[in-house]
């Protein structure tokens, strides 16, 4: 019985320095060869599903955390940010000298410090290499210079370490869009991410499994972070890493080992994916 999977990104397929773990590459392609769908569901927008992680092989995207929708090369749904909303975002983060950047598909848009602060973190001693390996690829592809409050594309955005609590920010924002943390370390403490408010990625799961006509029981999550709760909560297994936060934990029905354990290969194999 064909089962689908949808698999986070960053802490699930990703280590927290951006590297993909051979075993979880085997993984995902053996799963397909079996005949099971596997769609990436993630915080990230398209333009930051960089070469590396799409070259995998997956048969759909969810980003934006929920807000994009691609099954094989149609894109059957996406939310855009409001324009009013983007300039509400940017006075507020430009006032509080926050770094950050405007997430599209069309390219990652970067506040003025937003890069030299991406370069501070690239150059910090401790784990260099595998900091680079990781945190390089977002470095490159931010775009400089842009009038970010023209822009009609947004999906979603992200700010580096702050400091402003993430409560203080929430309680800004709570009204409009869904905040939480960041969910790569390497950002930054009070590092976090503004989405759509009512769309998750379990909104999009259920959008894609109506439109492909797969039944709920054949459906299986794996995540680590808290974007990825509702997520777990929805689908027939709901699977999270072992070096996922203990929110996540409660309210996954499974726990794999970490992503260096061989966590996913390790859950297929359980599974019977593989």
């Amino acid at each position: 019985m064909q089962k689908i999977i949808f698999m986070d990104v960053d802490g699930t397929l990703v280590n927290d320095h951006g590297e993909i773990p051979e075993s979880a590459k085997l993984a995902v392609r053996k799963a397909r060869e079996n005949g099971h769908l596997v769609y990436l569901s993630t915080g990230r927008s398209k333009s930051e599903l960089f070469s590396h992680v799409l070259e995998v092989g997956f048969d759909g995207i969810i980003g934006a955390a929920g807000g994009y929708i691609e099954v094989g090369e149609d894109v059957l749904f996406h939310e855009r940010m409001k324009q009013e909303d983007i300039e509400m975002i940017v006075e507020y983060f430009n006032r509080n000298e926050i770094d950050f950047f405007l997430e599209a598909n069309s390219g990652i848009y970067a506040s003025q410090n937003c890069k030299k602060h991406f370069r501070s973190i690239i150059e910090n001693p401790e784990a260099k290499a595998a900091i680079e390996k990781g945190i390089q690829h977002f470095h490159d592809c931010l775009i400089e210079g842009e009038d970010l409050l023209s822009r009609e594309d947004i999906n979603k955005v992200s700010f580096l370490g702050s400091h402003l609590s993430i409560e203080t920010i929430s309680q800004e924002f709570a009204s409009k869009f869904t905040i939480i943390p960041s969910t790569v370390p390497m950002f930054g403490q009070n590092s976090g991410e503004l989405s759509i408010l009512g769309i998750h990625k379990a909104t999009a799961i259920e959008r894609v499994i109506n439109h492909l006509n797969i039944r709920k029981e054949d459906t299986f999550a794996y995540g680590d972070g808290l974007n990825d709760i509702e997520m777990l909560e929805f689908v027939q297994h709901g699977i999270t890493m072992g070096n996922a936060k203990e929110a996540v934990k409660k309210a996954a029905d499974d726990i794999t080992d970490t992503v260096e354990e061989d966590g996913i290969y390790n859950s297929f194999k359980k599974y019977g994916l593989i």
